[in-house]
């Protein structure tokens, strides 16, 4: 009976990828990339750890690497066609009143070839290495979370030398664009597409553009965005000051113990509070600045302190604000299994659009666990992909 099940469940597994595969079918013009794309996505989704072209060529018996690095390369196909039906397929599997996360992460590579490669911080080591760049938008409900777009970070360098950007395959029209200006049109696209966000969250990087947070109020999207402690903010007596000051001179009767949700070692405990600011273009709307201070296991631990800008309806409470923050991890979780999981970083491609043909694919199986997974929790029978082959 249990092989049985086993069986049964593989069938259904593998069923379920073919009709997201189906749903891509028209972002190709011919059948053979049309074919190879699924097997790819099966690679993806396979055993090997190692998940580029040779493993993927050999996952799907095929003597060289030639066919799928051809898919990346020259075939006839648009990813922006297949992003556009994985983001459709993420809300309609997670759902309506998500969070949309931005966030980064690197790509370690050798040499100075790959597109937009160079020396740069990530915060996959930690540190300044080779790397290329990548930001990308989540979209997270109760049901789970994936990732629905992608833009690759230009540094000046390449913008400013166009012969080696056309020897990465990068066209004319690609210029430099800042991380946040990135995250600009990756959000106007999933509200264009009607993706039924309730908020916004991000890292420092993107919530110290005031752009971007002038850019979130005007399209009436609610935003929870950390910052660094010396941004300046509007006041409601219509000054200028850094939100480090504001916090510094409240009085401890206005922090609030609040959880920032459930992690690995129970409820995640903060000390929180918030300060009202200048109201925006929306009588409807307010704007806050808010700080998450550590609770000191003892009297010489220090309490360290982190700030957020807010804007959202008036009635906003801080529980709801301190909920959208602290469900920010949950874009790092969606790096950390699509590269683990579904090859994401496993990539042997220099070119710019073969990076954003595997990066989408990969994104478009992370997507596929990630669904399986949230009909799982609605009680129907899950197979562990992870650890099992297609």
């Amino acid at each position: 009976m249990r092989c049985a099940g086993l069986v049964a469940e593989v069938q259904d597994w593998a069923a379920g990828l073919e009709e997201v595969h189906a749903r891509i079918a028209g972002a190709f013009a011919r059948a053979e990339p049309r074919a190879r794309v699924l097997a790819y996505l099966r690679g993806l989704l396979g055993q090997s750890e190692r998940k580029n072209g040779w493993t993927l060529a050999e996952a799907a018996g095929e003597v060289s690497p030639d066919g799928m690095q051809r898919l990346l390369r020259t075939a006839d196909w648009n990813a922006d066609e297949v992003r556009d039906e994985l983001r459709n397929y993420v809300v309609e599997r997670l759902g309506a009143g998500g969070v949309l996360i931005v966030d980064e992460t690197g790509f370690i590579k050798k040499g100075s070839r790959s597109a937009g490669v160079g020396r740069q911080y990530t915060g996959t080591t930690g540190k300044i290495d080779n790397c290329q760049i990548g930001v990308f938008l989540a979209y997270a409900t109760d049901a789970g979370r994936a990732l629905i777009d992608r833009d690759l970070y230009l540094p000046k360098a390449w913008a400013e030398d166009r012969e080696r950007a056309r020897a990465a395959g990068i066209g004319e029209e690609v210029g430099f664009a800042t991380k946040p200006e990135l995250a600009r049109r990756m959000l106007q696209r999933a509200l264009d597409a009607g993706v039924p966000a309730g908020w916004l969250t991000a890292d420092e990087i993107y919530g110290q553009d005031k752009r971007l947070r002038v850019w979130c109020e005007a399209h009436q999207l609610p935003y929870v965005l950390a910052t660094r402690n010396n941004d300046t903010v509007a006041t409601v007596d219509w000054r200028q000051r850094q939100v480090r000051t504001l916090i510094a001179e409240l009085p401890e009767t206005a922090w609030q113990r609040c959880s920032a949700g459930a992690g690995a070692h129970g409820q995640r405990l903060y000390d929180w509070a918030r300060v009202e600011l200048l109201a925006g273009f929306d009588a409807g709307w307010a704007r806050w600045a808010v700080a998450r201070r550590t609770i000191p296991k003892n009297a010489q631990e220090p309490a360290e302190l982190a700030y957020y800008v807010c804007a959202g309806p008036a009635e906003t409470t801080l529980e709801q604000l301190v909920a959208v923050a602290g469900g920010r991890w949950r874009i790092e979780k969606c790096f950390q299994a699509a590269k683990n999981q579904a090859g994401l970083a496993s990539y042997q491609v220099r070119d710019y659009t073969a990076w954003y043909r595997h990066i989408t694919l990969a994104m478009l199986a992370h997507a596929y666990l990630s669904a399986t997974r949230a009909t799982a929790k609605k009680g129907a029978p899950q197979l562990e992909m992870a650890s099992s082959s297609p």
